[in-house]
C-alpha cells in the first residue's frame, strides 16, 4: 500500500549520501539464527543474569512481552547508527536537521507500508496507545455515539467518557466472536439518534491473547453507519495489520510493545476527522500560519496533515526506532513468527494442562486462535505470591495483577476463591476479596529455553511449594529476607 500522500518526505538539497544507513540498509533478520529453536529476532537482554535469593545467578526470562518487549538489536543498532546525526526535525536548515526530518517523514511511510494504510490515510506519531486513542477520542464529532466492549484494555476503555458531548455505551463480555458480532450489531441497530458512532475493539486481548474478529466486526459497524477503530498494542508485534484490507478505519499501537522503547506511538487511518478537529495540541508545528489580529488576538491557520496533531518538537529517535521494528518484523516474515508462536503458545498450554491446580483465563474457549499472551490462576496461591517466587527463585519475570483491565479479569475470575497465601493482591480494595492472576507473555524474541524453564518451573512450584518465604511490601510481594 502507498503512504500518505499528505506526509510525504521533505526533499533535502543535499546530495552527499546521508552517513547513518537508512532503515532499509541493515542487513534482513529473517536468518539471523539457524537454529530452529533459536528466536528469530535477536533481542536485548538475552544474556543478563540475575541473582536468585535461593543462592546463585541465571540468565533472565523474559516473559513479559504484553507490558514491554525488549528492543529488537537490529532498532538499538539503528537508533545508534542514527543518533551522531540527530538533528531538529521539521525546523532548520543544516544538514543534521534535513537528515533528521528525512528520517521522520520515512519514518511514517515505512509504518504506513506496515499497516496497509490506504492513499489518503495519515499516520500520526504519538507517546503511546493510550495516547493515540485519547487522540481519536478528542478529535471525534459533536454527538458521536461509542460502543466499546468491556473487555477492552483501560487505554481503549477509558478515554471516551472524558467527552461531555459523547455518549459511552458498555457492552458485556461476549463468548464467541460470533456472539461478539451479535452483541455489537444489536447495540448499533438500537441506537438512537441516529449519527456518528465509533465501535473501538481490541485487535488481540492483553489478557487472554485471544485473536477478535476485527475484520467481521469492521464489516458490522459499517453496515450501520458506524467507524471502528482497533486497538493493536498486543496485535501489531505478534500478527499481521492490514487497515485496508480489513477495512478498518483507524488503528492504534505503541512502539514499546512492538520491541521499540523510545516513547513512540501511532496513531494510523482516516484523515477527516483528524483533519476537521481542533489540534490535538496547541503550539508550533501544528500551525501552519499565527497572526495577531487587530483586537489584540491571533489568527491561526493549523496544518490539516498529520502534522495538525504533532505539535512540539517530534520524537525523531522513537519514530525511527517503531519504523526500524515494523520493517523487522516485515523482513522476518509474519507467517514464519506466527507459526513459531503458534508452537510455543501451544507447549505452554500442553504444560499448564498438565497441572491440575491450573486454571487457563480465557473468554472464547480453548480452540480461539491466540497471540503469545496466556493468563492463568494456580489453586491454593495468591498469584503476586507465584509470580514472585517464579522471579526470585527461577528467574523468570512475568506479571501478576489485573492487566489494567479490571472489568474483563474480574469477569474471567467471577467468584473464584482466591487463596492469600503468603503475599495478597494490590488491587483489593478494603472489603474487597483479592482477585489477581498471573500473566505470561512472549513473542518473536522468546528463546525456546525460557518457555520450556517457565513450564518446569510452574510445575515444580505446584508440587513442591516455594522455597521461600514472602511478604507484602509497597504493594508488591517480595522475598521476606528478615
Amino acid at each position: 500500500m502507498s503512504a500518505c500522500p499528505d506526509t510525504a518526505t521533505v526533499s533535502t538539497s543535499v546530495d552527499t549520501p546521508a552517513p547513518t544507513p537508512s532503515v532499509s540498509a541493515a542487513a534482513p533478520v529473517a536468518d539471523a539464527c539457524a537454529d530452529p529453536d533459536c528466536a528469530p529476532l535477536p533481542v536485548l537482554g538475552g544474556d543478563v543474569l540475575v541473582p536468585l535469593v535461593t543462592g546463585g545467578e541465571v540468565t533472565y526470562a523474559a516473559l513479559d512481552y504484553a507490558a514491554s518487549a525488549p528492543a529488537l538489536k537490529r532498532v538499538w543498532d539503528d537508533v545508534a547508527a542514527y543518533a551522531p546525526y540527530y538533528g531538529s526535525v521539521h525546523r532548520g536548515a543544516g544538514y543534521l536537521s534535513q537528515l533528521s526530518t528525512d528520517l521522520f517523514e520515512n519514518s511514517r511511510t515505512t509504518v504506513a507500508d506496515f499497516l496497509g494504510c490506504r492513499a489518503d490515510d495519515q499516520v500520526v506519531f504519538t507517546r503511546s496507545t493510550t495516547d493515540s486513542l485519547n487522540l481519536l477520542a478528542a478529535v471525534l464529532p459533536p454527538a458521536t455515539r461509542v460502543f466499546v466492549f468491556e473487555t477492552e484494555h483501560h487505554a481503549s476503555l477509558l478515554p471516551w467518557e472524558r467527552r461531555e458531548d459523547v455518549e459511552v455505551t458498555y457492552l458485556s463480555a461476549p463468548r464467541s466472536p460470533r456472539e461478539a458480532v451479535r452483541t455489537l450489531e444489536r447495540a448499533l441497530v438500537d441506537r438512537e439518534p441516529y449519527g456518528p458512532a465509533l465501535v473501538c475493539v481490541t485487535g488481540a486481548s492483553n489478557v487472554t491473547g485471544e485473536l477478535w474478529p476485527v475484520r467481521e466486526l469492521a464489516a458490522a459497524a459499517h453496515a450501520h453507519g458506524a467507524r471502528i477503530v482497533v486497538d493493536a498494542a498486543q496485535l501489531a508485534p505478534h500478527h499481521p495489520v492490514d487497515l485496508a484490507g480489513d477495512d478498518l478505519d483507524w488503528v492504534a499501537f505503541s512502539g514499546h510493545k512492538l520491541y521499540a522503547p523510545f516513547g513512540s506511538g501511532v496513531l494510523a487511518g482516516r484523515a477527516d476527522w483528524l483533519r476537521e478537529a481542533e489540534p490535538y495540541l496547541a503550539g508550533g508545528g501544528a500551525s501552519r500560519a499565527v497572526a495577531r489580529r487587530g483586537d489584540g488576538g491571533v489568527d491561526v491557520e493549523w496544518h490539516t496533515t498529520a502534522a495538525r496533531h504533532e505539535a512540539g518538537s517530534p520524537n525523531v529517535i522513537g519514530a525511527y526506532a517503531v519504523a526500524s521494528a515494523c520493517r523487522a518484523l516485515a523482513e522476518a516474515g509474519f507467517d514464519r513468527l506466527v507459526d513459531r508462536e503458534r508452537r510455543l503458545v501451544a507447549a505452554v498450554r500442553a504444560g499448564l494442562a498438565e497441572v491440575p491446580e491450573v486454571r487457563v483465563l480465557s473468554l472464547f474457549g480453548d480452540d480461539a486462535p491466540r497471540v503469545g499472551v496466556i493468563s492463568f490462576v494456580v489453586d491454593g496461591w495468591n498469584s503476586s505470591h507465584f509470580a514472585a517466587a517464579l522471579s526470585a527463585e527461577y528467574g523468570i519475570g512475568v506479571r501478576d495483577g489485573l492487566f489494567c483491565a479490571h472489568p474483563l479479569v474480574r469477569t474471567l475470575l467471577g467468584s473464584e476463591p482466591q487463596e492469600q497465601g503468603e503475599c495478597g493482591a494490590p488491587e483489593a480494595s478494603p472489603g474487597e476479596r483479592s482477585l489477581n492472576a498471573i500473566r505470561v507473555s512472549f513473542g518473536a524474541g522468546t528463546p525456546d529455553e525460557h518457555v520450556e524453564r517457565f513450564v518446569a518451573a510452574v510445575k515444580e512450584l505446584v508440587r513442591d511449594g516455594a522455597k521461600w518465604h514472602y511478604r507484602t511490601e509497597g504493594g508488591r510481594c517480595v522475598p521476606d529476607r528478615g
